[in-house]
């Protein structure tokens, strides 16, 4: 199997339980919430998606095979072999993720993390799984790592989701694009915290950070 990749890139993880370590994005072409092109924004299941994953144009984008994908990415992250991490997102990974990618990446020393919508199954050899439900999807994957839940979507079952089996459960506000809406929207996340403590805030550090 080939892979449609959309870019490769060596940077610090901005979101989340593993916020601030050293990692390699990995970030697979193509979503089956929404198609990425603007014109079917205002349509899709998810509408307030920040990320370009269309296409193959991105830094170190194209089409690969698992063996030299997984050798990208090692070379992306440079010598030794000792804490390699390597974050898998999109669009939707798991339309792409199969055995012979995480098995080559595996080969390689990474220790490999996900970040999916959970509409799909995550594979079982993925070793930190993030759900990011959207509102209006059909979420079948109820375990993992981390739960991160993207603030507001008015319409989440938020008591439903706090009986799946997340060991972490995450509220990050929504980027809406414009400072005073991002603003409101930290506001919100803030408040829902206050009122949930299961749940913690995560910022997205890389965007304060400038970084990709």
């Amino acid at each position: 199997m080939s892979y449609a990749v959309k870019e490769i890139f060596l940077t610090l993880q901005g979101e989340g339980v593993h916020a601030g370590r050293r990692a390699v994005f990995l970030r697979f072409s193509g979503c089956n919430l929404w198609t990425g092109r603007e014109t079917d924004r205002a349509a899709a299941i998810c509408q307030f998606c920040d990320t370009d994953f269309v296409g193959m144009d991105g830094e170190n984008g194209g089409r690969y095979d698992a063996v030299s994908l997984a050798a990208k990415v090692a070379a992306l992250w440079g010598d030794g072999i000792d804490n390699r991490y390597v974050v898998i997102t999109g669009g939707e990974p798991m339309l792409q993720v199969d055995d012979a990618i995480v098995d080559a990446l595996h080969e390689q020393h990474f220790q490999i993390a996900i970040e999916s919508n959970g509409t799909i199954a995550v594979h079982p050899g993925i070793d930190w799984v993030c759900i990011s439900p959207k509102a209006g999807s059909d979420v079948i994957q109820h375990t993992g790592d981390e739960l991160k839940l993207v603030w507001p979507q008015l319409t989440s079952d938020v008591e439903a989701m706090e009986k799946w089996d997340f060991g972490n459960f995450l509220i990050q506000p929504m980027d809406m694009g414009d400072a005073a809406l991002n603003e409101s929207s930290v506001a919100e996340a803030t408040r829902f915290v206050m009122a949930r403590p299961k749940w913690r805030l995560s910022l997205q550090n890389h965007k304060i950070l400038g970084l990709p």
